[in-house]
């Protein structure tokens, strides 16, 4: 059986009793980074798998057929990445897209990630959203990236690095409008910390001060009750709401 296991993407304290079990029962462990895997287990005192594999994006096409092998011997075989789902803005597809192809058992085992987390912390519509991972880091591709979701009534959700947090918001005020937006750093950490506002209000906050650790965008949909030109009673220069 291939076990797709849901990691913490913060507080180590959210992870699934199941995911848990895995990790216990597993022949093989596949990780992303097997120092942070082992920080992970060492929380929990779960023993270290005779077999420890380091399964990244750089090995990700030879590593995937030699994990399904594994898997069709019988093992139990464990996949995990940093934090959050394996296969979502980490490897993992290339596995599951292989599993299926061949016919193997695997399941996945639900936990954190820091996709719907941010979209509940923003206050922004949750009813339907559309997730992108990283946004193109050159500003030809990544204007391009925007432009597809410019006339979408749905809520859009993005990875970014902190560096590039600010330039990414310019491009998103740029081709898409000056919107509501959420900033969501360091998500289920100690330092966990929000900011909502306008798409440039955020870009200015952020410009030349990018924040400390992982950042997750999460941008209104093409709606008028979002566009800051047409919403009555908008406040020209208003702060954005920063919480922690």
């Amino acid at each position: 059986m291939l076990y797709i296991v849901a990691t913490p993407i913060g507080n180590l304290d959210d992870i699934s009793a199941r995911a848990l079990d895995a990790l216990r029962r597993a022949d093989v462990l596949a990780c992303e980074d097997t120092r942070r895997t082992r920080a992970l287990l060492a929380h929990y005192g779960i023993p270290r798998p005779a077999r420890v594999l380091c399964y990244r994006e750089q090995n990700e096409a030879h590593m995937a057929g030699r994990l399904a092998d594994l898997a069709a011997e019988g093992l139990a075989v464990a996949v995990c990445s940093d934090s959050g789902y394996p296969g979502i803005s980490d490897p993992g597809y290339r596995l599951l897209s292989l599993a299926v192809e061949r016919g193997l058992d695997f399941t996945v085992l639900p936990g954190a990630s820091a996709v719907p987390v941010a979209l509940l912390l923003s206050g922004l519509p949750a009813s339907s959203y559309t997730f992108k991972g990283y946004p193109p880091r050159k500003p030809g591709p990544r204007r391009r990236f925007f432009e597809d979701e410019k006339d979408r009534p749905h809520t859009l959700v993005v990875f970014e690095s902190p560096y590039r947090a600010a330039d990414t918001l310019g491009a998103a005020l740029e081709v898409l409008g000056d919107r509501r937006a959420a900033v969501c750093v360091e998500l289920t950490k100690k330092f966990e910390r929000v900011m909502r506002g306008y798409l440039g209000e955020l870009r200015g906050l952020l410009a030349g001060r990018p924040p400390r650790g992982e950042v997750t965008l999460v941008i209104a949909g093409n709606h008028p009750a979002f566009r800051r030109a047409e919403r009555e009673g908008a406040r020209a220069g208003a702060e954005p709401q920063v919480e922690s």
